[in-house]
């Protein structure tokens, strides 16, 4: 059974959050590379868990940014 993931830990820093080990940072069992994984509340913000994707664009409307095919 894996352990619970925390929504948005008081010290996300002090943990590689890249497996369900959630080793200490500064000694990695897992051997997930050399540096950490960050926890999604550290790269999206803390209210990475309440995000909905976008709704889809109308039909035939282009998307923001997107350039519309050529006629």
């Amino acid at each position: 059974m894996s352990k619970r993931f925390p929504a948005n830990p008081p010290h996300p820093e002090r943990n590689c959050w890249g497996c369900d080990r959630y080793c200490a940072a500064n000694s990695m069992l897992c051997g997930n590379g050399s540096e950490r994984t960050q926890h999604p509340a550290e790269l999206f913000g803390p209210d990475w868990a309440a995000w909905e994707a976008p709704a889809e664009a109308e039909a035939g409307a282009p998307l923001s940014g997107a350039e519309a095919p050529p006629s």
